[in-house]
């Protein structure tokens, strides 16, 4: 090859290079102004937002009890936080075809044909596990908290530990709901097979409730709340890794039983 010719396949590297930062900054300047338009759109219903997610828990407080603000601008910060993130949480969907539409070019014809079912599909499992916290898993934590609370104690709760403690959980419930989309990468790009997987159902449990006992406050029930769902899942994306395309380029032992 000649010098020329080097110089301009450099060149062309380089150019294509530049392109590809230019892209990726206009796409995330695109979802920063989405954010950011979600945002403000919200932050007029701020702290309806906040009692709105402070529902489970004052809903199980006894009579006359009520949530405090220790910090001097927790009143303000903490509802303007939650309404941040609940701005993020809404725009994952547009968040996560922004990135889609970055990937996808180099992508194969079969790996986008397998990519944006499961894109869409962990979208809808991340809305469910955080729709499972906040409507069945939330009541029973803290009516359970509510009921041990010893004699003489006052349950009041500091609006800021309460909205960090939610976000929390709804972030651990969110992506424990991922382990369907988790199961099926593997078996598709050919790191194990469905018949491997199935073998170590037994260490899938016991690990799925050792993340439920570290993700969780420290009670039986919100442990064994997410240990649980994370179980089933698991299952469920076992059983539609059958019909997953496995990759074609993927050299792996676990191709051979088609």
């Amino acid at each position: 090859m000649s010098l020329n010719n080097s110089e301009g396949l450099e060149f062309d590297s380089h150019q294509s290079f530049i392109a590809h930062l230019i892209e990726l900054r206009n796409r995330i300047i695109k979802a920063l102004i989405f954010v950011a338009t979600v945002f403000i759109g919200l932050s007029f219903y701020a702290n309806q937002l906040y009692t709105l997610l402070a529902g489970p828990l004052t809903h199980s407080l006894p009579a006359g009890n009520q949530m405090i603000a220790i910090g001097v601008a927790s009143p303000f910060l903490a509802p303007l936080k939650l309404t941040l993130y609940l701005s993020v949480f809404i725009s994952m969907p547009f968040l996560l075809y922004q990135l889609w539409a970055f990937i996808a070019p180099g992508l194969y014809k079969h790996e986008k044909r397998l990519a944006l079912p499961l894109l869409v599909a962990s979208i809808v499992l991340f809305y469910l596990g955080i729709g499972f916290a906040y409507l069945i898993v939330f009541p029973l934590i803290f009516r359970f908290m509510v009921m041990t609370a010893p004699t003489g104690v006052a349950v009041m709760t500091d609006i800021t530990q309460y909205m960090d403690f939610v976000l929390t959980l709804f972030m651990a419930f969110g992506l424990s709901f991922e382990v369907p989309i988790a199961t099926i990468l593997v078996v598709s790009t050919g790191v194990s097979s469905r018949e491997a997987i199935a073998e170590k159902r037994p260490y899938v449990i016991v690990l799925a409730f050792v993340v439920g006992a570290v993700l969780t406050p420290p009670d039986v029930v919100s442990q064994t709340l997410l240990a649980v769902p994370i179980w089933f899942l698991f299952e469920l994306g076992l059983w539609f890794s059958r019909f997953a395309p496995i990759n074609p380029h993927k050299n792996h032992p676990a191709l051979v039983d088609t």
